[in-house]
């Protein structure tokens, strides 16, 4: 095993934990449409780079298991949709939904490093088939990390300067309010 094998074997690892990541987002959003939506896109996009990863690691004896893992057809069941719809309408969900992109970002932000050292192996090797693939996937890696940091720059400023409401089972007495007499 030398570097290259090293890297595309982390780079697969890692790119099936952002199709994953991108998945879970786009259920646990389901309300938000559009991160629904394009969060399903990217996570398709790493699905095929999980790919096209592993037919290139034959070419270096290096068996990387499963296939990529194609989505299923609505898996959502009513209850999962209902779920996503109530979360959406209480005030955290756009914190949390500000932590999945920040991940998210971070995900893709390793993984577009990994494509880079790829690209620099490949023309120091001069591997044309290394470096096809490098200029096939990173880009979309590129394209996933500008769409989280987008997406957080849009979100961030209403969301964190939003002020939380707590809820009547979850808030705790004022000091300055006297108990209620019978």
């Amino acid at each position: 095993m030398n570097g290259i094998t090293l890297t595309l074997r982390v780079l697969h690892h890692g790119e099936k934990h952002l199709t994953r990541h991108l998945t879970a987002v786009a259920e646990r959003h389901h309300a938000e449409h559009e991160v629904h939506h394009v969060a399903l896109d990217l996570a398709d996009w790493s699905r095929t780079h999980v790919q096209r990863l592993a037919d290139t690691a034959g070419h270096y004896d290096l068996d990387l298991g499963e296939r990529a893992h194609r989505r299923l057809p609505h898996l959502l069941s009513t209850l999962t949709e209902r779920t996503s719809e109530a979360v959406a309408h209480r005030p955290e969900p756009g914190l949390l939904l500000l932590r999945d992109l920040r991940e998210l970002h971070l995900a893709a932000t390793e993984n577009s490093l990994h494509w880079e050292m790829l690209a620099q192996a490949a023309q120091a090797t001069k591997n044309d088939g290394l470096l096809a693939l490098v200029s096939a996937c990173h880009p979309e890696t590129l394209r996933q990390m500008r769409w989280t940091n987008t997406m957080i720059k849009n979100l961030a400023p209403q969301i964190l300067s939003t002020p939380l409401v707590s809820t009547p089972l979850l808030s705790t007495p004022s000091l300055s309010t006297p108990p209620a007499s019978s």
